[in-house]
């Protein structure tokens, strides 16, 4: 696995990508964020930066969040 962080973010068709930093084009593509997470998980040691897709107490849907 690598350290390299991977970034989970909603697509315009609701679904989830994960993808490098500064990728153009997602590793994978899954129905869920929870999918999308898991393998994230899998693919790396590093971070995960998930983008909000509601808004919380603890940020809007223009932040990140770090998993």
């Amino acid at each position: 696995m690598s350290k390299d962080p991977r970034f989970v973010e909603r697509r315009d068709d609701g679904k989830y990508a994960g993808k490098r930093e500064n990728a153009e084009r997602a590793s994978g593509v899954f129905d869920t964020q929870k999918e999308a997470i898991n393998a994230a998980r899998e693919m790396t040691d590093g971070a995960i930066h998930v983008e909000r897709v509601r808004n919380t107490e603890g940020g809007s849907p223009d932040k990140w969040r770090k998993i």
